[in-house]
């Protein structure tokens, strides 16, 4: 596997799946204090696993959205004895902002959650540009699993494991969510496991009705040799070995 394809993969799974979000309200959890502590992460949130569920977003989230996500700040909490693949590369998008379209539509039982096929594909072409891009499928048996298809025969399989959400008062909305991303298309696979948590902030009468703090946190998967490097002393919890940072802002297209 090139490092070049390993880079690019690693941003198109980083950034794509905070429109994956699927869960339900998890009672005691602290999400917003996890953002402010940033970058201080010692250890993996505590989620709840998922089932199969999907989440219902607030209703100020409805229709559709041209979205600008700009990379604010990264750091790689263990360099350099451990820096992930793509890390340094990643500097070029620091302070770019980077455009794509997303839609929010009804489902059965009136929930409004994310056209995830659809979202994860427009941020694929913002990344990859339209040659690079083949389809972005949703498991019609797991609504947690996203597969994007490139060229080459390559794919990036992404199953989303545990997740939880907050929502402080009626124009907040905290998600948090943990993930397993699968690298295919070389004789190796490549694994990782990634985690988004995001404070989207309601601003009805702002050019910018939706901003949000998103924050990535990168963390070994235990097949990596680099793994047991990571764990926190007594805890045996593993520390994320790269952080990113981003803002995040909803305009109506047009």
């Amino acid at each position: 596997m090139k490092m070049k394809w390993k880079s690019r993969l690693f941003w198109l799974g980083v950034l794509a799946l905070w429109l994956l979000c699927s869960g339900v309200a998890f009672a005691g959890s602290s999400l917003s204090n996890r953002i402010a502590n940033y970058p201080n992460w010692q250890s993996k949130p505590l989620l709840q696993p998922v089932r199969g569920e999907d989440l219902g977003y607030p209703d100020w989230f409805r229709g559709s959205w041209q979205v600008t996500t700009t990379l604010v700040d990264l750091t790689a909490p263990l360099a350099p004895e451990i820096v992930t693949p793509g890390f340094e590369s990643n500097r070029q998008f620091l302070n770019q902002p980077i455009q794509f379209d997303v839609r929010f539509v009804d489902r059965p039982a009136a929930q409004l959650v994310s056209d995830r096929a659809y979202n994860g594909a427009q941020l694929a072409k913002a990344y990859l540009g339209d040659r690079g891009l083949l389809a972005v499928k949703l498991d019609p048996k797991n609504p947690n699993r996203q597969i994007t298809l490139l060229k080459g025969d390559r794919q990036l399989v992404s199953t989303v494991t545990a997740r939880a959400t907050e929502a402080p008062d009626a124009d907040q909305f905290i998600t948090s969510e943990f993930f397993q991303q699968e690298f295919r298309g070389s004789p190796q696979i490549y694994f990782n496991e990634v985690e988004n948590t995001t404070a989207y902030q309601h601003q009805p009468n702002a050019e910018q009705p939706i901003i949000a703090d998103q924050i990535t946190a990168i963390y070994l998967s235990p097949q990596d040799a680099d793994y047991f490097k990571t764990l926190n002393g007594s805890l045996a919890d593993p520390r994320p070995v790269a952080l990113y940072r981003y803002r995040m802002e909803f305009q109506r297209p047009g």
